[in-house]
């Protein structure tokens, strides 16, 4: 299976500036580099691009993408002003989506910026949310994900339980550093039925939503067929998405606390306390 440096994801930090009200941005023409455009006007037209997909998804242009100019020198001496933007992550998350796939930069670039991406959608929309409730919100966009995974695994050629199982595992060992199914059970302590997707705090569900999501994302795009491709995608995907998470600094997934109460219980917890609730006001 493919092998991936993790210092490959630092370029993307390398070039990460910070303002003066502790924003954090990128140059666009810093980042065409890194992602392989060594012509502007090639680049230029992804970042139109994603400037389309950011005014289709309801968010301000000008906000995301800032146009900044900056004068350069000839070499006779003269200078001249060329554009340049200062972008958001959400912006370069954005020009990755829309960049050339078959580049290996962009790859990891769709990885790197989707993760942080869903970082700040963690910062920004679950701060309000307990750690239960997080954890039941990434649980029902994995069972979502999950589903489409394995109608694209069953696209690809895989059919039988056997081979959805090794597929399965293919993933689970890139992003937990080659511990299978079995082994992260193990070492959760779990029962027999138990899953483990029940017994994860909401930093390692994200971690696997990922996985889940951008090799459903992989296996369509490439158009992938048969076991051993599927399953060689897969690993690539989960062994990438640890090492984005391992280069951003962030805790590797079986080093996460396993929490005391499953996703089950929790979720029988909060529809006895629903019950209760309806049933007072029925008595008042």
């Amino acid at each position: 299976m493919g092998d991936l440096n993790a210092n490959e994801y630092r370029s993307f930090e390398d070039i990460k500036r910070v303002d003066e009200n502790g924003n954090e941005y990128w140059l666009a023409r810093e980042l065409a580099l890194v992602l392989g455009y060594t012509k502007w006007q090639n680049f230029s037209k992804v970042v139109d691009r994603a400037m389309l997909a950011c005014r289709n998804s309801g968010v301000d242009v000008d906000n995301q993408f800032t146009e900044v100019g900056k004068l350069v020198e000839h070499g006779s001496g003269a200078k001249r002003k060329i554009t340049d933007y200062e972008l958001s992550r959400y912006a370069c998350y954005l020009i990755v989506q829309n960049g050339d796939p078959q580049k290996e930069a962009i790859a990891l670039g769709q990885t790197y910026f989707a993760i942080q991406t869903r970082r700040q959608e963690v910062a920004d929309y679950f701060n309000q949310l307990d750690e239960d409730n997080k954890r039941l919100v990434v649980r029902g966009d994995i069972k979502q994900w999950n589903q489409m995974l394995a109608e694209a695994a069953h696209n690809a050629g895989i059919i039988t339980d056997e081979e959805f199982a090794s597929f399965q595992n293919a993933g689970y060992m890139g992003l937990y550093g080659g511990e299978t199914v079995a082994e992260i059970h193990r070492r959760k302590r779990l029962r027999p039925k138990e899953k483990i997707l029940d017994f994860m705090n909401s930093s390692e569900l994200i971690a696997n939503l990922f996985r889940i999501s951008q090799a459903e994302e992989k296996i369509k795009r490439e158009n992938i067929k048969g076991i051993n491709p599927a399953a060689d995608a897969h690993f690539e995907v989960g062994k990438r998405v640890r090492e984005a998470i391992e280069d951003i600094g962030g805790t590797l997934p079986e080093e996460q606390p396993t929490p005391e109460n499953s996703i089950t219980q929790i979720e029988r917890e909060q529809l006895n306390r629903m019950k209760a609730g309806k049933n007072k006001m029925l008595d008042e």
